[in-house]
């Protein structure tokens, strides 16, 4: 291998090794943790697939692996989108003044997508040693057949992520992708209530036809004597190699700042956005008011936020209806809470832009908070009544959405799905408070689909939220005992009034944390760009 290409690789796992180091030892332990139970998880259905390819007779297998190779095609180079995560890469344009042959570069990038591939390359294997350890196969066949199909995959994942890049570097065509692709994750909910069109499921029973890439790998792999479906496989391979050197060349002149970037219309006229937005300074001071303002302006002009907005009153009915209207559902609590519980899920997307890190946003700008005469009480006020706006329209579109899908709602469920959801806010305003100062990190706001809190703290909200929860809880089960409204707000009220002062506690507490780590608050969120891409 040549020292270049050594140099770039040993570059990408240092890079890899200290992605996020401001998350600590504790954070990369749970990291670590996660990704060897993930990996785990692959290695037990690569175990049961080499343990079911190896047993299995000729026409099983002519029936199962061209689907088990479709599986493994889609998820290959659809995951990543679906998880919005494209995986962790050198920005390899900044070599690009160096002398390096372009195609030491491609290789490094094809090498590269095998640290995004690794559990599909585990599941391949799997089905690889069970093919080539079946008496009924030959062993040459299956190995050379399923290495080309691997190969070809590998090559057009590195080509497709290269032209994914670029389409997500577009505001508009970013955040349109992604809000299709999280609708499309409700179709399966959405069957379950419906059920399964008739054509669909044809499509899923009828053989796979022939010249697809998995139909062709699959004969092959069985020992077909077919010398035109070498010449396809082949063929695939090539046209893959083509697509991903192609791609690659065109990533590597794109500017994704250049399209990521608006142009800009100077105009003497206030627009009635802006007009809109200055609704603080009439009912509050500054600079209180200015911080509302700026808040408002920030989180309508960030994708992130865009996303998990059009989320809350889209994805959040769709993900709720089979278990509110299954077959067997009808009269239960959800059914008749449905605007509540949809209502508090919008909330918890809302909380990773809004209240767990709430100057994720404002990175290196936030030393500025520190810089004003005026107390950091008053800038967290701030973005907290900033929240619990968004929150009021987010359960506004949220209540009309479910106006559009013929939701069954009365007025008084209407009036609770707003009233618990405000309580339920005081309190994660409260942590998030805590949260914003104790594990502050920057937040690039133009990647939609990135986290915007550290691990370690996500792995926290587990037991966060139960508590955050419990209080409205014991005011359902007062409405179950007594079977009575009165006591269920009653019980609300009192949940409002103890989360209320949770919440000056809370904000005392995160006052004095934010003037005691004041430098390394300010460190955490100057923390910039690298020559890491995700």
């Amino acid at each position: 291998m040549p020292s270049q290409m050594r140099a770039i690789l040993w570059a990408e796992w240092r890079s890899l090794v200290h992605f996020r180091p401001s998350e600590g030892v504790a954070g990369a332990i749970l990291a670590g943790l996660m990704a060897l139970a993930w990996y785990a998880l692959w290695c037990l259905l690569g175990a049961a697939a080499y343990s079911y390819v190896m047993v299995a007779s000729i026409t099983k297998l002519a029936h199962s692996l061209p689907r088990f190779l479709m599986f493994v095609l889609l998820y290959w180079q659809l995951s990543p989108v679906l998880t919005a995560s494209l995986g962790a890469s050198l920005a390899l344009e900044k070599l690009l003044v160096y002398p390096i042959p372009f195609r030491q570069l491609f290789t490094v990038e094809t090498l590269l997508r095998l640290v995004t591939s690794f559990e599909v390359i585990i599941l391949l294997a799997g089905i690889t040693l069970g093919l080539a350890r079946n008496p009924a196969v030959p062993a040459w066949a299956a190995v050379s057949a399923v290495a080309i199909y691997g190969a070809s995959n590998l090559l057009l994942c590195a080509g497709l992520r290269q032209a994914l890049e670029r389409i997500l570097a577009r505001k508009r065509l970013r955040e349109i992708l992604l809000l299709v692709l999280v609708l499309s994750a409700a179709v399966p909910q959405v069957l379950l209530v419906t059920g399964i069109p008739r054509w669909m499921g044809r499509l899923w029973a009828a053989p796979p036809l022939e010249w697809w890439p998995w139909t062709v790998t699959a004969k092959l792999a069985l020992g077909t004597r077919w010398p035109l479906g070498w010449l396809m496989a082949v063929g695939w391979l090539a046209l893959a190699w083509w697509f991903g050197r192609w791609q690659f060349a065109r990533s590597l002149r794109f500017d994704a700042r250049a399209k990521s970037a608006g142009a800009y219309a100077p105009s003497n006229r206030m627009a009635w956005t802006d007009r809109l937005f200055r609704w603080p300074a009439l009912v509050l001071p500054d600079p209180m008011a200015a911080v509302i303002e700026k808040e408002l302006h920030s989180l309508v002009r960030t994708p992130r936020f865009r996303l998990v907005f059009l989320m809350g009153f889209t994805f959040g009915p769709l993900i709720w209806m089979p278990i509110s209207f299954g077959r067997e559902q009808t009269g239960s609590v959800i059914v008749s809470n449905y605007l509540t519980f949809v209502s508090a899920y919008a909330l918890l997307l809302l909380g990773d832009v809004t209240f767990w890190n709430a100057l994720g946003l404002d990175r290196s700008a936030a030393q500025f908070y520190y810089l004003l005469p005026t107390p950091f009480s008053h800038i967290l006020a701030a973005k907290n009544l900033t929240a619990l706006v968004v929150v009021l329209v987010e359960v506004t579109v949220v209540m009309l959405a479910c106006l559009a899908l013929r939701m069954p709602l009365v007025a008084g469920k209407v009036i609770e799905a707003y009233a618990v959801t405000l309580t339920l806010s005081v309190y994660l305003l409260a942590m998030g408070n805590l949260s914003s100062v104790y594990y502050p990190t920057a937040v690039h706001a133009e990647r939609s689909g990135s986290p915007g809190s550290p691990v370690r703290f996500r792995a926290l909200l587990f037991l966060l939220y139960p508590v955050a929860v419990a209080p409205i809880a014991l005011a359902y089960l007062a409405r179950y005992a007594f079977s009575s409204g009165f006591a269920f707000y009653l019980v609300l009220a009192v949940a409002a009034a103890l989360g209320a002062i949770v919440y000056a506690v809370a904000m005392d507490s995160a006052t004095q944390a934010a003037d005691r780590r004041r430098e390394q608050i300010l460190a955490a969120l100057g923390e910039g760009g690298s020559a890491v891409g995700g």
